[in-house]
């Protein structure tokens, strides 16, 4: 089963949980043991899973990222986003989580995140989800 959604980022820079939203999708699935692979189709775009109770990791993650790859640097790329294709490219543009009893097998505080560099703009997210069969 492969759904897609939609995400309007807000900022030039973001994270967007999506936690919730994807816990919907494999519930709605019914399926109980098997992956869940998300996929983001855009190269300024990427997602990770990390800490979701303190705000504060994502505004330090995105700080190191910036410290890291400069929105301005010395970048050849003519359209001016060489820093979000770069920083997208470290995200990745998938990742899978397990499924144990119909729910996604996270550990303590990990939750689901969006990863905007090149924003505000409308972005699609793509869910597998499938079972071990």
């Amino acid at each position: 089963m492969v759904t897609t959604f939609q995400i309007q980022t807000q900022a030039p820079q973001t994270f967007v949980e999506i936690t919730d939203k994807v816990v919907e999708i494999v519930r709605q699935s019914g399926i109980t043991s098997g992956t869940c692979t998300l996929f983001i189709p855009h190269t300024t775009a990427g997602i990770t899973i990390n800490e979701n109770c303190d705000p504060d990791v994502v505004h330090d993650m995105i700080h190191a990222l910036n410290g890291l790859i400069p929105v301005h640097g010395p970048y050849r790329h003519a359209e001016g986003n060489s820093h979000a294709h770069i920083k997208a490219s470290m995200m990745g543009s998938s990742v899978t989580i397990p499924i144990t009893g119909n729910a996604l097998a996270f550990g303590t505080w990990q939750g689901i995140f969006f990863t905007e560099f090149d924003g505000p703009r409308t972005r699609k997210v793509r869910v597998a989800v499938q079972n071990d069969a």
